[in-house]
């Protein structure tokens, strides 16, 4: 049963309780991993292996993301600033505990490549802000190994002239 998040700005990502923060490069240039990330939202499954559905809302204001396990979340778009920092906020989802959750994906030129940084924030009840850290080795390893398989399709893309 899906539950609503308490709705966060933002400056949640300095201030929340959990903040797990990522980062990988890539071969390909910000604007590329800009477009994958907030323009082909449907494109998260094929490199993002966690995701199994993604899909703009609203225009393009919100997404709907269903993760392997049957976690949904609906979703508001609160950043969307090219080639820079892509940055969401969820609303509701069925995932327990979480009491507010709020991803920005920050994109710093590197060299031709991209320096690509990930910032979980999160709040929830003690319990739930433990279990999150114990889980940063995992999500991280989600995302280096999301940010590799993004960067391999880029790539692919970007030799096939697209």
């Amino acid at each position: 049963m899906a539950r609503r998040l308490r709705p966060v700005g933002l400056d949640f990502i300095d201030d929340a309780p959990v903040r797990l923060v990522f980062a990988a490069d890539t071969a390909a240039p910000p604007e590329a991993v800009y477009r994958a990330l907030a323009t082909e939202v449907e494109g998260w499954p094929s490199w993002f292996g966690a995701v199994t559905l993604a899909r703009p809302t609203h225009g393009g204001a919100g997404r709907e993301v269903r993760l392997k396990g049957g976690v949904r979340f609906q979703e508001t778009v609160m950043a969307a600033d090219p080639e820079r920092r892509y940055a969401y906020r969820v609303d509701t989802t069925n995932a327990p505990g979480v009491r507010a959750l709020l991803e920005e994906w920050w994109l710093t030129p590197a060299g031709s490549g991209t320096h690509v940084r990930w910032t979980f924030a999160a709040d929830g009840p003690a319990p739930f802000r433990l279990g999150l850290t114990a889980a940063r080795p995992g999500l991280g390893h989600s995302f280096r190994t999301a940010v590799r398989a993004l960067d391999r399709r880029l790539t692919a893309r970007r030799a096939a002239g697209h």
